[in-house]
């Protein structure tokens, strides 16, 4: 046996994802794959289209280890992309389409993006993140997206002429390895230092199956593209759809008229999304067919839930990071739980879980001792990961990576309860992180935004409940004394400065004027005591 134990070269060909679209092209060839407006593409199509995208791709210079961008909606282009990218060796990097300028040049400069895709109704915030590029930078050469074919100054090509003239006999490239790097995600933020994070495409094959095992996803699915792709690669399931021979759903804009169209029209069986969607449609008719939607990134209140179980949804709860690149821990359902009253099915569904399969270990620990917590729905400790979907680490920031992967864990930050089921519970973060509608918001990068503020002497931001978007920024300042006699900013001013200073999902929605905000003995600003007072507000 000892002889064996070496790989060889049949056995140890890398893991990746992108054999997903070459199989499906041939398991599903003429079936749909995309679908937009009134447009549909067979994974025959897809399969080829891809490949040309990929082949002019390669023709600019373009190979292993380059990062290429995009900027766009959930449209076709946006889908293909993930798999014409990376098959030229490429890194993909999407971007979040809510951010401003100023943070999309932060993360074209930090990447060192070669290329970037750019939607036409994107274009003037692209060029606006180029013109803030250093000048020593480089500025990376932009196609754009376009659905009239017109070519726009800056823009050295447009999508279909990169699919028209591309190559569909394109070899695509082979990861040498299963660690190579495939995506760059970058979380929410508008500082100088923003956190890019790299997943392998050995990490990414196992989400995405992981993913669709979990959530018990059948052959040729219709699925809804209601969260964004720009999230962790839609939660990987953008590859994960070829497993499977799903037809893609693609919608520009989201509104609940228009979401709700669509899963009539097209007979949609799955979608994702924050729990902000949900409460979209939670006001819908009824539908006349079951349709399996999954929801994280914030706890689902309970009576949403219920009313979109009284739909006919059947909602799946899990929790994940883009550390993670997805899902990783899951509100598995037992069968028993349907004897149970609504609102008790309302509580249990409401809790993040447990592990998925592709998961080594998920547990909850002292942050100090390392010391797995009793099981008792009580004591709270650091949810702590280990497994193959943990991210290679954060882009040029080593110290950052040192700081959450120790000790053979990852320690994600969010602060939980084991519940003697082995179903854990998120109770608090400790990172000050806000998520509002999906968006992960740091609150001490709001902060410093407020500190710019000339008239600001102190200020405390905090997620303050809403119905809608789950939570929204509450801003708590104290401001200067006046020796000059000029009158202080009222709240509504202190708004508007941060409206040009960072994405508008970020800007406080609420500011509170406040004395002084209240402290520990040791001076730090009590936030648990704010947080308690945003509720009341």
């Amino acid at each position: 046996m000892e002889a064996l134990r070496n790989p060889n070269g049949a056995n140890s060909s890398p893991l990746t994802p992108l054999g997903f679209l070459e199989r499906a092209a041939t398991v599903f060839g003429d079936s749909p794959s995309l679908v937009y407006n009134h447009l549909t593409y067979t994974w025959s199509d897809t399969f080829r289209r891809c490949l040309r995208v990929a082949s002019s791709i390669s023709t600019l210079g373009i190979g292993k280890g380059d990062v290429v961008s995009v900027l766009a909606p959930n449209i076709p282009a946006t889908y293909e992309l993930h798999f014409a990218i990376t098959m030229t060796g490429a890194v993909i990097n999407t971007i979040n389409t809510r951010l401003d300028g100023r943070t999309v040049s932060i993360i074209l400069h930090h990447s060192e993006s070669k290329l970037v895709f750019v939607d036409y109704q994107l274009a003037h915030l692209i060029q606006e993140a180029v013109s803030l590029l250093p000048d020593h930078c480089v500025h990376p050469p932009l196609v754009l997206i376009t659905e009239d074919e017109s070519l726009s100054d800056g823009f050295i090509n447009t999508y279909e002429g990169m699919v028209e003239t591309g190559d569909p006999g394109f070899e695509w490239i082979r990861p040498e390895s299963d660690w190579d790097p495939m995506t760059l995600t970058y979380t929410s933020g508008t500082t100088s230092s923003p956190k890019g994070v790299v997943h392998s495409h050995r990490g990414v094959f196992i989400v995405a199956v992981d993913s669709l095992l979990e959530w018990g996803v059948p052959k040729q699915p219709v699925y809804l593209w209601t969260l964004p792709m720009f999230h962790s690669n839609g939660w990987t399931y953008v590859w994960g759809m070829a497993v499977v021979g799903a037809t893609n759903v693609c919608l520009r804009r989201f509104e609940a008229s228009i979401v709700y169209n669509a899963i009539r029209d097209h007979n949609v069986t799955h979608m994702c999304g924050a729990p902000v969607v949900l409460n979209m449609l939670s006001n819908s008719e009824p539908l006349d067919h079951t349709v399996h939607i999954m929801t994280g990134g914030a706890p689902p209140p309970g009576k949403v839930l219920l009313r979109m179980e009284s739909l006919g949804f059947d909602v799946t709860h899990v929790y994940g990071l883009t550390e993670m690149g997805g899902p990783v821990v899951v509100c598995s359902w037992k069968k028993q739980w349907n004897r149970l009253p609504a609102t008790e099915r309302a509580r249990l569904k409401s809790r993040q879980g447990v592990r998925t399969n592709g998961m080594t270990a998920v547990d909850i620990v002292d942050p100090v001792s390392g010391v797995s917590v009793p099981w008792d729905g009580l004591t709270q400790g650091e949810i702590v990961m280990r497994g193959a979907c943990v991210m290679l680490g954060y882009l040029k920031d080593p110290e950052s990576t040192a700081k959450c992967i120790r000790d053979r864990w990852f320690y994600t930050g969010d602060i939980g309860v084991m519940h003697p089921d082995g179903y854990l519970e998120i109770k608090d973060r400790s990172k000050d992180i806000i998520i509002s509608g999906g968006e992960n918001i740091s609150s001490l990068e709001v902060e410093s935004v407020l500190y710019m503020h000339p008239a600001v002497n102190e200020a405390a931001v905090v997620g303050r409940p809403d119905e809608f978007w789950g939570e929204t920024p509450c801003a708590f300042v104290s401001l200067k004394d006046d020796d000059e006699g000029k009158p202080l900013p009222t709240p509504m001013e202190i708004i508007e400065f941060c409206k040009g200073k960072m994405p508008g999902y970020m800007v406080p929605k609420l500011v509170v004027i406040k004395d002084e905000l209240p402290k520990t003995s040791t001076g730090k600003t009590q936030k648990y005591v704010l947080r308690e007072f945003a509720k009341t507000m």
